[in-house]
């Protein structure tokens, strides 16, 4: 019997037509959120991902829309969100990726994935946060990457934006620890840090690595696990899911400021 324990709770969910959001989202659902799905897409797209997070039991799902390189357009959108339902839960989820060596990426590379992954955090953290401490519940939790723990070649712009929001999630963690109690659940702040992960951003890697070797699509999987992920196994987005959700509920209240990876043993090494 699936645990409805979030029923009465909203939850923000950012680059959520997709990918990992969207796992995040259904799994939020699940669990009887009320889901404000965020992110790119045609209407078809955006369709198919409010559909699947309603099919996944969501008490309400509806798409908001924001460009995330506009900070008015994001003040906006949560001012949208906060009038259709207070945010309990924000998982910061949207991103974007480029690789290329460090004196090849551009002013326009690094202000375009500062800004997605970064600034637009920064953002609905602190329009969100100073409600949930007044509430005495909140969680945030920020979907940052195995490269806000360790770099990578060729991603001085990604890697950057990640460590960053690692570093923005402890600081406001610290800010907001004190909110709530264990009744209410308290107000968290966390970083899930996935590795290597069965996702649309990873594909031109992999094709690049395909490339390279001349080979099939699964030689350049196998060739990109081997490099970096002792468990040669990709994880699903819905593994993400599973546990956004558990950083949601209230036996969580004393964990935050973390940075968990799920990385396959990546950053064991």
């Amino acid at each position: 019997m699936v645990d409805r324990f979030l029923k009465g709770k909203t939850a923000l969910v950012t680059g959520s037509t997709q990918g990992i959001g969207l796992a995040i989202a259904k799994a939020l659902g699940e669990a009887g959120c009320r889901v404000a799905v965020h992110g790119l897409g045609d209407a078809d797209t955006v369709n198919l991902a409010v559909a699947a997070v309603q099919d996944a039991g969501a008490a309400e799902a509806r798409h908001f829309d924001a460009d995330f390189l506009d900070p008015v357009a994001i003040e906006a959108m949560m001012g949208e969100v906060s009038n259709w339902g207070a945010v309990d839960i924000l998982i910061n989820n949207a991103g974007i990726q480029k690789t290329a060596p460090l004196a090849d990426a551009g002013p326009e590379t690094w202000n375009a994935i500062l800004a997605v992954n970064l600034t637009a955090a920064f953002h609905t953290m602190r329009l969100a946060l100073p409600a949930m401490r007044a509430r005495g519940y909140g969680r945030v939790v920020n979907i940052a990457s195995v490269h806000g723990l360790v770099a990578s070649r060729d991603k001085a712009p990604y890697v950057a934006s990640k460590h960053g929001l690692v570093g923005l999630s402890k600081t406001a963690a610290m800010e907001y620890a004190d909110a709530g109690d264990r009744g209410s659940g308290g107000v968290t702040v966390n970083c899930i840090c996935p590795g290597w992960t069965q996702t649309d951003l990873i594909e031109p890697q992999v094709q690049a690595r395909t490339q390279q070797l001349g080979g099939g699509r699964d030689a350049g999987v196998a060739d990109l696990l081997r490099e970096k992920q002792p468990s040669l196994r990709m994880s699903d987005p819905s593994e993400i899911g599973v546990l956004a959700v558990w950083l949601c509920h209230r036996h969580a209240h004393n964990m935050t400021g973390t940075a968990i990876p799920i990385d396959g043993g990546w950053t064991a090494q």
